[in-house]
């Protein structure tokens, strides 16, 4: 049976993009183990918890981000599969917006570092395929549904 995570792809506006500051960054956590590997806040199913339940849980515990700072991004969800310590594993993601852009990211030891990306820096830092793609789909995602 697959590993099950769930976690929140986090993002935020900026008010008056310029080159240097793009219209969408994403946070992305460096993880204190392993490879370093930079990803959204994620984390594994707990017992008596529903999948976005976990994803803010994660999310508060990862980035010390709380849910009522976050707007979940309505229509979006994406599952990512592949191996992972030659397990295979499936994430769900989420979109979700910082309610202040200055807010304050606490990270646990589970992590070492955090950055707000635009797309192409965050595609370039995540590494993986699969990771790369949902960034790419939540920006399309987020591009296409403004107003």
């Amino acid at each position: 049976m697959a590993l099950r995570a769930c976690g929140l792809i986090i993002f935020r506006r900026c008010l008056i993009p310029t080159v240097d500051k793009p219209a969408i960054e994403f946070l992305l956590l460096q993880a204190s183990d392993g490879i370093h590997h930079w990803t959204p806040p994620k984390g594994h199913v707990e017992p008596g918890e529903n999948d976005l339940e976990t994803a803010l849980r994660e999310t508060q515990e990862e980035a010390g981000i709380a849910a009522g700072q976050l707007t979940i991004i309505e229509g979006f969800r994406m599952e990512l599969n592949y191996v992972a310590r030659k397990k295979p594993k499936t994430v769900i993601y989420w979109l979700a917006e910082v309610k202040d852009y200055n807010v304050e990211i606490r990270l646990s030891q589970e992590h070492q570092a955090y950055r707000w990306l635009g797309l192409d820096e965050a595609c370039q830092l995540a590494q993986f395929k699969e990771m790369q793609a949902a960034l790419q789909k939540g920006h399309q995602f987020l591009c296409s549904s403004a107003s």
